[in-house]
């Protein structure tokens, strides 16, 4: 009993430190700002040391969190800056900071909208980034001269992108103003459509394909790609929430026309993240299958994240676990030394039963953590003393 409560303490901590959390930006902070601008999006800053308990509380239990990453990767630019050191340096010239974490939100523009000092849990964290939503959402001046009945159609374009940025629903005010136009090929009103097409399973978005290439003459095909992508992931948090494979097929099937280089990848990562919700471990198998097939090279990191959620959701099934052992063990091999994926390896090997290959990785990955410092070499280690106690 002891050593399965120490399997899944292990796998816990697995879970936080390669959860499928937040992604961050990996590039300057010039260039965090550029995106931002491109996207529209407020920029998330983890302004942190390397010597911060809190710090690291919140790399290791928040930032990996899949509620979490759901919020910020969808409405942030989000990036980490080491406060001590390159970049960070200069960073807190602009932007001072006088305890760790300090956490900000930066506008496009550079401008502050909300700068906390202190760690923060889970729920704590979602609240903060839905108040700076809430303070960049100007829908709410749109929708009082919409409402007098102002039909301008900068008004209404504006109103929508509003809206859109916010995660309000949009469509019945696109729908409704794209019924009042004779000519849906002016550029304003392809520039609406481009903008209104927020979801894959509506009419709006037909639209845009119906006038695809006129839509990206006036942007460029990237742009026109890019909508087509955010429409059909929309629809597939559609389908995952109404529990609807209609919905999840229509994603799919349109992504699959409109965005063929992306197509098979898209759907097969759409099927995984559909059945897992839906707990359907056959069809969740067989869209892991298809996924990992779809990672250059088999990327380490990916497969070794496809172990641990296999793991977490489905470990008391024995064809799942097997399959998970495997992932597991293809990560650790093409992992670089990795002393992480080789943990994951122990840790699944233990639960399938391989008390000996559990002790053999276990061993390998405490070889390479002892060149991470201490806190991880003595994980592994009293994962090893134990399993050799048999405890």
């Amino acid at each position: 009993m002891r050593l399965t409560m120490l399997l899944f303490f292990a796998i816990g901590s697995m879970l936080r430190l390669q959860g499928q959390g937040m992604e961050f930006f990996h590039g300057t902070w010039a260039e965090a700002l550029e995106e931002a601008k491109k996207q529209d999006r407020i920029i998330f800053v983890d302004a942190y040391a390397v010597w911060c308990g809190p710090c690291k509380m919140m790399a290791q239990n928040v930032f990996p969190n899949e509620k979490v990453g759901a919020f910020y990767n969808r409405n942030f630019i989000n990036l980490k800056l080491d406060m001590e050191k390159g970049e960070g340096l200069e960073f807190r010239k602009t932007y001072p900071v006088a305890a760790f974490p300090t956490l900000f939100y930066i506008d496009a523009e550079g401008k502050v909208v909300q700068q906390v000092r202190g760690a923060q849990d889970v729920n704590a964290f979602l609240d903060l980034g839905q108040k700076v939503m809430a303070k960049a959402d100007r829908s709410g001046q749109y929708a009082a001269e919409y409402e007098k009945g102002n039909r301008d159609p900068e008004l209404v374009l504006k109103y929508v992108q509003a809206l859109n940025k916010a995660g309000k629903p949009s469509l019945q005010i696109s729908n409704e103003y794209l019924r009042g136009q004779k000519d849906l090929t002016t550029p304003q009103n392809l520039n609406f459509i481009l903008e209104a097409a927020v979801v894959a399973d509506s009419k709006v978005f037909d639209l845009l394909i119906e006038h695809r290439a006129k839509i990206a003459k006036l942007n460029s095909e990237a742009v026109v790609k890019n909508r087509i992508l955010q429409a059909c992931e929309a629809t597939v948090l559609k389908a995952i929430e109404f529990r609807n494979r209609e919905l999840l097929a229509e994603a799919i099937a349109k992504m699959k026309k409109n965005y063929a280089e992306k197509g098979a990848a898209f759907s097969a990562k759409a099927e995984m993240d559909y059945s897992l919700q839906a707990g359907e471990v056959k069809e969740y198998l067989a869209a892991v299958k298809a996924y990992t097939g779809q990672a250059p090279g088999n990327q380490p990191d990916e497969l070794a994240k496809v172990a641990l959620s296999i793991t977490n959701n489905f470990h008391s099934d024995e064809k799942a676990m097997k399959q998970a052992e495997n992932y597991a063990k293809q990560a650790a091999e093409a992992g670089a030394g990795n002393y992480e994926h080789y943990f994951t390896y122990a840790n699944i090997l233990a639960k399938n039963g391989k008390k000996e290959e559990a002790i053999k990785a276990a061993e390998k990955s405490l070889e390479l953590a002892q060149a991470k410092g201490v806190a991880a070499s003595r994980m592994v280690q009293t994962f090893i003393e134990r399993m050799k106690a048999g405890d």
